[in-house]
Order: C-alpha cells, then structure tokens, then sequence
C-alpha cells in the first residue's frame, strides 16, 4: 500500500465543487495533483493555486489550468503535506525552501489541511528537524548572531547546495535552527520574526485545521475542533 497515495485520495474527497484549491509541494501534493486533474477532466469544476513550480509543471502536462495566487485574498482549501505534525496540528516543514509562500497560501486558507503517512506524526514537536528560517542576505550575519545569543545552544547552518548559497526565489538566503532542545511552541515565531531581516519561518503553529494521514490499519482524520 502507497500511504501517501492513500492519504492523497481520502484528501481529494474534502475537496467541494466550485471552489478556490491550493495544492503545496512534495510527492503527496503530486497525488493529489494528479487525482484533482483526473476528476477536472471528468467535468469537476475546480479552481486550481500552487505555491510550486513541480506541482505547476505537473498540472500543466495534463493541461489544467492555474490561477496566480496575487489576484487572492482568500481561498476555500489549501493541502499540504509536511516533515512533522503534532496532536495539535502544529507542523513543521523544513525541505523544500519555500515555506513563505506556503504560509501565505495556509494563511490566506479557510481550511488548510496537512496530508501525508502516519510516520510524520508526533504528539509532541521535537528536534529532528530544523526550523528554517528566510533571511535577506543583508541581514545573515546580524540575524544569525542575534538567534545565537538568544539561543544559546542552538546550531545555525546556512543552506547550500554543491557549497553554493541556495537561494529562493525572491534571492533570500535559508539559515536551518538545530534547536537543542525545543523552545515554548508559542514563542517560536515571535521571536524569530522580531529579528529584523527575517522573512518567515517554517514553523506552521495552529494554522492547520485538519490532518490526513494514512498508516498500514487505514486514514486518520485529526480535526483541530476536536482536539
């Protein structure tokens, strides 16, 4: 059983007609991608967004169209999938570098929605993946130095790919946080983001609404009025 296509499949069924969707990045986000196109062609009606270029590239080889994000202000759903989530649907999402304009479609979202396997997973956040942060290069080394001495024993590394600065696509740097120990869930994004030359973080904290995650004994819907 393919659980990401499991979770992808049971996350297309919350998807009403005639109604604004955004579709984040990563495999899961290729299945729902691909399902969502399946059941256009078929005379769904759908209003399709998407903060990625491979999810862009995968809509448009079965010739469906995309719908730019700054005519907006708000959107039905958005579904993305993420590196960690816990019971209360706090989620992390360090991989792929563009969590500023995932943020914005989960914020902009009036449902936002993570989906994956059941090994994304945890009741409590822990330190096994960074939190990333998006810094204008200007600003690396007085945003670095300004987290170290709050952080005392955090571990800063500046993201680089074949020892070349990865940048985004606005020319920002990304700085991963090894924490030591997890900071107060609640003080995460304050902090970072009182730091002058900080653009967001990858700490999605109580913006999700829902979870949908797929494990060998079957789908796990978590509702965040449930909890």
């Amino acid at each position: 059983m393919e659980l990401k296509k499991e979770a992808a499949k049971k996350a297309v069924e919350l998807i009403k007609e005639n109604t604004s969707v955004g579709i984040g990045a990563g495999t899961t986000m290729i299945h729902i991608a691909k399902l969502v196109a399946a059941k256009i062609q078929a005379g769904f009606v759908v209003d399709l967004y998407t903060p990625s270029k491979e999810i862009l590239e995968v809509l448009n080889a079965e010739k469906i169209s995309v719908n730019e994000i700054s005519g907006k202000a708000v959107i039905d759903q958005y579904f993305d999938g993420c590196d960690q989530v816990d019971r209360e649907l706090n989620a992390i999402k360090s991989g792929g570098g563009i969590h500023t304009i995932e943020k914005l479609f989960a914020s902009m979202a009036k449902e936002f929605v993570i989906v994956g396997d059941e090994s994304k997973y945890v009741e409590v956040l822990n330190n096994k993946f960074p939190i990333v942060i998006e810094v204008l290069p200007e600003a690396l080394h007085f945003v670095t130095g300004g987290i170290q001495r709050i952080f005392e024993e955090s571990t800063l590394e500046l993201r680089t790919k074949n020892e070349i600065t990865t940048l985004t696509e606005h020319g920002n740097y990304l700085v991963d946080i090894w924490f030591k120990n997890m900071p107060p869930l609640h003080t995460i994004n304050s902090i970072l983001k009182s730091i002058a030359g900080v653009v967001e973080t990858s700490f999605f904290y109580h913006l999700a609404d829902k979870a949908v995650l797929a494990g060998p004994d079957g789908i796990r819907l978590i509702k965040q009025y449930d909890l």
